[in-house]
């Protein structure tokens, strides 16, 4: 059985992958790697190594002593946390990508997921429909680092045969891990303070549609990108992926059908300008054509799991 390395494995989406792939592929060939000194308790019943992803000559040594195939490189600095630090969020983004792509090029890894982002687009992009293909002028550090990880994904697919795979992930909600500074992360923080029985103010408009999607599709998604054959993988930059798209008032509403009493005021932030600038809808078609995309949640389900599901002793 083949090795395989999730880098950034204690975030928001690599928890549930970790957990994901250790299913279908065994504990013991799926290593969990992240800057945390301690493996977290959920991740325990398989292999961790503490990795920072800017230790190039660590990872380097670490993937070739221990025959890794696959790489998952998750490890990033989100939209919103990014704008706080751009220099930092610019080299974690983009460093670490280099160290796995050479890793790629030398033969050495044989398939790398790297996950893109809606925030590639920009302002001038179409905002209903986004297509696969179309301009895009991103408007934060995050998006022109996911940008240009994108060319460079493509680039080293052309020269050099690079087996790299991605998504353009829209705004992902979990109730397994916390949030990690992005800008839809309303929509998972909504759900900690319905559940508390609390008031929520929502950082951007009621009216802000946005693309989203539930993890456990996204996890799905990115397993059978991995797994269909190279010749079905068309798009060597990034896929578009759609679940569902809302608004924070019709997800306030949606939540109101089990919640009756709970109230959500809007108190815009800098996060709005960001919010602004992405789409409020996909068109995945590329997916759905090439590799069988289709999404199993909508709106409705999302709500009806989060309500259930989410711990608020995790805030504490």
């Amino acid at each position: 059985m083949s090795k395989i390395l999730i880098i950034g494995a204690c975030g928001q989406i690599g928890t549930e992958l970790v957990l994901e792939l250790r299913k279908l592929k065994g504990a013991e060939n799926v290593i969990a790697g992240d800057v945390r000194d301690e493996c977290p308790a959920i991740l325990a019943d398989g292999p961790y190594v503490k990795m920072d992803i800017l230790d190039r000559a660590f990872v380097r040594e670490y993937i070739i002593e221990n025959h890794v195939d696959e790489v998952y490189l998750l490890a990033a600095l989100l939209s919103a946390t990014a704008e706080k630090n751009p220099d930092f969020a610019w080299r974690l983004n983009m460093e670490g990508l280099f160290t796995i792509l050479d890793l790629a090029k030398e033969k050495y890894v044989k398939k790398i997921f790297w996950p893109s982002s809606i925030a590639v687009f920009g302002p001038t992009t179409p905002r209903y429909n986004t297509p696969q293909y179309t301009v895009m002028e991103p408007s934060t550090v995050y998006g022109i680092s996911k940008q240009a990880g994108e060319r460079w994904c493509e680039y080293y697919f052309n020269k050099f045969g690079v087996d790299v795979r991605s998504i353009r992930y829209p705004g992902l909600i979990s109730y397994t891990s916390l949030p990690g500074g992005g800008t839809t992360d309303y929509a998972v923080d909504i759900f900690y303070q319905a559940k508390l029985k609390k008031d929520y103010t929502c950082f951007l408009r009621d009216d802000s549609a946005l693309p989203m999607m539930y993890m456990a599709d996204a996890i799905r998604a990115t397993i059978e990108l991995m797994e269909a054959p190279a010749e079905k993988v068309r798009v060597r930059s990034s896929y578009n992926l759609s679940g569902c798209s809302f608004t924070p008032a019709q997800l306030t509403a949606a939540i109101r059908v089990h919640r009756p009493d709970f109230n959500v005021s809007y108190v815009p932030d800098f996060r709005q300008q960001i919010a602004d600038s992405w789409p409020a809808s996909i068109d995945d078609s590329s997916a759905r054509n090439d590799w069988g995309w289709k999404e199993h949640f909508g709106t409705a389900e999302m709500v009806e799991i989060m309500l259930e599901n989410v711990d608020p002793s995790k805030l504490n």
